[in-house]
């Protein structure tokens, strides 16, 4: 797939290199990530769908706070992200203060993009949260080799996956297009590089640390009630 790359495209490159290296967790700019082609302005609360029928996402609809995951499955950061942070949020989530939602990306190639059909075939069994999480075990990615469709389909089962319902869904041509749509869908906001978070309609960039998203669920919240 082709993109051409806008001027906000660059910016979130540029912030997520700086942001991320060495893992320092310095804060980047949010409002530098605002300016879409032609200088116009990106409305990130756009990322939230509040879809009833998402089923890469936990949390009520109606929860006064949504977060917005734009994730690969080969990213470090958000393997850390999900082992240091996720447990934070979903204290939020079982109180029914805040919405998660995943979108993949799949900025390292095809490897990413077969472990995103896999963690929607875990979720149309109910299980995307608990796939989701055992990818990215103790906080660390897996190496390509683990993320072939053999290693996937093994993976489910441990699970407690039904195999062959999941091989199905992992090859069909719906989970492929919700994919892609998903992917489409960050690049239109201007982002091709991962893990960027939006939570309440501001953006997030990098591996910041959870006291950052603790900061900003709570900003989010206040402005909600």
């Amino acid at each position: 797939m082709t993109v051409a790359v806008s001027a906000a495209v660059l910016i979130v490159a540029i912030v997520m290199m700086t942001g991320t290296s060495g893992s320092t967790g310095e804060e980047a700019d949010p409002a530098a990530q605002a300016e879409g082609e032609g200088g116009a302005e990106t409305n990130f609360a756009e990322a939230e769908t509040r879809d009833g029928e998402d089923l890469l996402a936990v949390g009520p609809e109606d929860a006064p706070v949504v977060l917005v995951m734009f994730s690969d499955y080969q990213c470090p950061y958000c393997a850390a992200w999900t082992d240091e942070t996720l447990p934070a949020m979903m204290e939020h989530v079982e109180d029914d203060e805040l919405r998660i939602e995943w979108r993949d990306v799949n900025v390292y190639g095809p490897a990413s993009e077969r472990s995103a059909r896999a963690s929607y075939a875990a979720a149309l069994q109910g299980q995307f949260l608990e796939y989701n999480n055992a990818l990215f075990a103790d906080g660390r990615t897996r190496t390509e080799a683990n993320l072939s469709e053999d290693k996937l389909i093994a993976l489910a089962e441990d699970l407690g996956l039904a195999p062959e319902r999941f091989s199905e869904d992992l090859a069909s041509e719906e989970t492929a297009e919700l994919i892609a749509d998903n992917e489409d869908f960050a690049i239109d906001l201007g982002i091709t590089a991962t893990p960027v978070f939006v939570m309440g309609g501001q953006p997030i960039i990098g591996g910041q640390p959870t006291s950052q998203f603790e900061t900003a669920f709570d900003s989010a919240f206040d402005a909600a009630q």
